[in-house]
């Protein structure tokens, strides 16, 4: 039976808006984009509105593109008077504007959720700062989020509204087949879901909790000293691949990265 919450769940908001000229200019780097056929999404505070009705200062706009697109996007909007920057450049880059940036997104900060077709393919069409584009889809948000989980910063809520307001529409074979190896990322915050919503666990179907849990018990053991704890907080598990003789599971051969990208992250302080 569906809880009387997951009745009426319809919840949608805008995040609060930037000083006119920082709105100014995200309208019109977005506009820049489209006029020059370059595919984005839009992420971040303005899809978590939208799909949770939260509203909640955001410091900047994030654009997703896919890895093949991110120097178009960036030349695109360079030949237009906008500084550009990478960040990390296996991940993020900048576009800024005086104080005002916008950041570009196209993989993740372990290297595992790489922006590809599906993003585009699922992404849904909305208004931001009353400009028509398309938002990241909710499934591709959870996913990337999920992984969030540092000291300074853990998405854990974030994923907690995304299942709250979306549940029973959310497309959860999609959502296994990304967190496939990861099964047991999305079972953690499926059971802290339960443990925040006691009144809500019915939002999550029954079946996908007895895949996640086939997919745990079926694991192979692991001989191997890997530390995939730098998938969730790079930082944070810098003293277990550095100094405790634990693989980082991000670096090749076993993970995407490569070594000079995978120190690319400080150490902890």
């Amino acid at each position: 039976m569906m809880s009387l919450t997951s009745q009426h769940l319809e919840r949608h908001a805008a995040p609060i808006e930037p000083d006119a000229k920082t709105a100014e200019f995200y309208r019109h780097a977005m506009q820049t984009l489209d006029r020059a056929g370059v595919p984005y999404l839009v992420g971040g505070g303005y899809a978590m509105a939208y799909y949770t009705g939260i509203a909640r200062n955001t410091k900047d706009l994030d654009l997703f593109v896919r890895p093949q697109d991110r120097d178009r996007l960036l030349t695109t909007l360079t030949a237009h008077g906008y500084k550009t920057e990478f960040f990390y450049p296996f991940w993020i880059a900048k576009v800024l504007r005086d104080d005002a940036f916008v950041d570009v997104l196209y993989n993740s900060g372990n290297g595992v959720c790489v922006v590809d077709d599906e993003w585009f393919e699922h992404a849904l069409p909305h208004e931001v700062l009353g400009y028509a584009t398309r938002l990241v889809p909710a499934e591709e948000q959870l996913w990337s989020k999920a992984f969030v989980q540092d000291r300074d910063r853990f998405d854990g809520a974030d994923v907690n509204h995304l299942i709250l307001n979306l549940g029973p529409r959310l497309h959860w074979h999609r959502l296994l087949r990304r967190f496939e190896k990861h099964e047991r990322v999305l079972m953690s915050h499926l059971l802290l879901f339960g443990y925040v919503y006691p009144s809500e666990r019915d939002l999550i179907p029954t079946w996908v909790m007895d895949e996640l849990d086939r997919a745990i018990r079926s694991e192979l053991p692991v001989k191997t000293k890997l530390c995939r704890g730098t998938q969730l907080a790079q930082r944070n598990y810098w003293i277990d691949t550095h100094e405790w003789g634990y693989k980082d599971v991000r670096v090749k051969p076993i993970g995407p990265l490569t070594p000079e990208e995978g120190e690319q992250l400080p150490p902890p302080l």
